[in-house]
């Protein structure tokens, strides 16, 4: 007598094009390459962040010019966690 395999797991994935594999799937390069610009974004930020408060200290700069590299600084991260959030349920999604 032949046993019924039991079918547990997520269920069928979705089709993809003929001859592609699952990471290449049409939003994949999308999504990889928007992570890859957050990711430049966010290191990109932290280093001309810490820079700018450095040349300000050297430079005697006012409190009023370096808070505004910070706030530069705080935009840019809120970009990153945006973009990174939109990569994150693109994912989802496929």
């Amino acid at each position: 007598m032949a046993r019924q395999r039991d079918r547990k797991g997520p269920g069928p994935q979705p089709a993809a094009r003929p001859g592609t594999t699952p990471a290449e799937r049409p939003g994949d390069r999308r999504a990889a390459g928007q992570a890859r610009i957050a990711a430049l974004v966010m290191a990109g930020t932290m280093v001309a962040w810490m820079a700018a408060q450095w040349l300000g200290g050297q430079l005697g700069w006012s409190a009023r010019y370096v808070f505004l590299f910070d706030l530069a600084a705080l935009a840019a991260f809120a970009w990153a966690l945006v973009v990174t959030w939109r990569v994150w349920r693109l994912r989802q999604n496929n």
